[in-house]
């Protein structure tokens, strides 16, 4: 049996956070709890929203004590404000870290007994769904707003907690390319290589099948073809990029994905490295990895990438086109190649030991060790 979960309703397309307003009227909720980070307030892009409020005549409350890679800290804030609030809405507003954070309240507020935050990772045997959380992306990469997944730092432990739960998925998606404008190149890069990562993870996962299949092969395609306009700001670009995330998100969310995740995870965790650029640099090097175990899957990668000639191909030509073309597009956008001064020799252990242990792992479509995972490491420094 394979289960989906999506949102009840997304918006797409320029302007669709006037969206914003309606629903939450037709909803009833007259006040929101408006989650976005510090940088989206100081350069006026969650002004947007709040403009939108504004005018409709709508109260909210802003928490905005958000940081990249957001800590179990961040949410407890955030959990304490809300209840203070009197609001009955969540609106984020931001990338994976401010969505990741409201599902984190949203999810607390109604179920109290995870208010520890670390009882939350892997899949939670939570009750009750979470707050309503209307989801406003301002980056095109993570498609936190429409997934089951949030990620939480303990830093305590060095650790990124990676929680999965059907009921943290956002009520409203509002994907407003609009609100990605102000992007700079390295994170439109860098989310940018995120989102094509979900896409030809979860295309290769363990638990992928044909309706999840249909997803990530369209989102390869439009990542591929519109990352490099998106990185230079063009108005199509910016606009499809926002699309091919969310449909890639679409699918992973509901199948899983590997150990370029997990590999990424706890560099973001311990050198709170940008989890696109770190997927970015470790995607091709598992991709070699991996490939033996891919069946005919990265023919249709390579076709989906834009790689001419694929059906004359041999097995293991296809398979160097596909992982070629994502190393060709990597570095268009300005992706470094290794993760030479971002990873320490000595920290490759513990490294190795975090990325078997995390809620990605399993997916991954060839069986691993620690072992395996510490000689990925060593081979990209």
């Amino acid at each position: 049996m394979n289960r989906f979960v999506l949102n009840e309703t997304s918006y797409h397309g320029s302007g669709a956070i006037l969206a914003i307003a309606d629903e939450m009227k037709a909803r009833g909720f007259n006040k929101a709890f408006v989650a976005s980070d510090p940088d989206l307030i100081k350069f006026g892009v969650t002004k947007k929203v709040l403009d939108v409020l504004d005018n409709a005549g709508l109260e909210y409350v802003v928490f905005s004590d958000i940081k990249p890679n957001p800590t179990i800290e961040n949410v407890q804030a955030g959990v304490e404000t809300f209840k203070q609030s009197g609001a009955k809405v969540i609106v984020a507003v931001g990338g994976g870290s401010s969505m990741d954070t409201a599902k984190a309240i949203g999810i607390i507020i109604e179920n109290p007994e995870f208010a520890d935050v670390r009882s939350l990772e892997g899949v939670a045997p939570t009750k009750n769904k979470c707050v309503p959380i209307i989801a406003v992306p301002t980056t095109a990469g993570t498609a936190a707003e429409v997934t089951i997944n949030y990620v939480i730092t303990d830093v305590q432990n060095n650790r990124k907690m990676v929680c999965v739960d059907v009921h943290d998925i956002p009520v409203v998606a509002v994907v407003d390319p609009d609100m990605m404008e102000t992007m700079p190149k390295g994170l439109t890069a860098a989310t940018g290589m995120d989102a094509l990562t979900h896409a030809i993870e979860g295309y290769i996962t363990k638990g992928a099948w044909e309706l999840s299949d249909m997803f990530h092969l369209k989102a390869i395609e439009i990542i591929a073809r519109s990352l490099r306009g998106a990185v230079e700001n063009t108005k199509e670009g910016r606009l499809d990029m926002a699309l091919g995330q969310y449909v890639a998100g679409m699918g992973f969310s509901n199948v899983g994905l590997g150990i370029v995740h997990s590999m990424a995870h706890p560099l973001g965790a311990l050198y709170d490295t940008p989890h696109g650029i770190a997927n970015a640099i470790i995607l091709p090097t598992v991709m070699e990895y991996n490939a033996p175990v891919t069946g005919e899957k990265y023919k249709y990668i390579a076709i989906a990438m834009g790689v001419k000639g694929v059906e004359n191909m041999t097995q293991e030509e296809y398979r160097q086109a596909a992982i070629d073309a994502v190393k060709q597009l990597s570095a268009d956008v300005g992706i470094p190649s290794t993760l030479k001064g971002i990873v320490k020799e000595e920290d490759i252990a513990f490294l190795a030991e975090s990325a078997y242990n995390d809620a990605c792992r399993p997916g991954n479509p060839k069986d691993t060790s620690v072992e395996d995972i510490t000689a990925l490491y060593k081979s990209l420094l």
